[in-house]
């Protein structure tokens, strides 16, 4: 195992917001952020966030018929939601003045 700590990004952060509570495929995901995720590269960052073990995700199931390719649904793991939060403490811990960290 190495030393090296996870890192999260605004976007990240973001995303896990969206998929803390349910399942959402990508261009929902664009869609629900107002504008802060890009159609173009939502998919890269989920890619990214999978491979950091921040989401899961799986293929909707379709009906027989049904047109169209299916939908890749992504959801936050646990770990995800824990890197999360502690990121979310330290950036509160240092927006702090040296007064108000007694």
């Amino acid at each position: 195992m190495s030393g090296r700590l996870p890192s999260i990004s605004p976007v990240e952060s973001l995303v896990l917001d969206l998929v803390e509570n349910r399942e959402r495929y990508g261009l929902e995901l664009v869609e629900l952020s107002g504008g802060r995720l890009k159609r173009g590269s939502v998919y890269v960052t989920l890619g990214r966030m999978e491979k950091k073990g921040f989401v899961t995700s799986r293929q909707e199931e379709r009906p027989l018929g049904a047109i169209g390719l299916p939908r890749r649904l992504y959801r936050a793991t646990p770990y995800g939601l824990k890197v999360r939060h502690a990121y979310h403490l330290l950036r509160e811990a240092l927006a702090l003045k040296p007064a108000e960290a007694r």
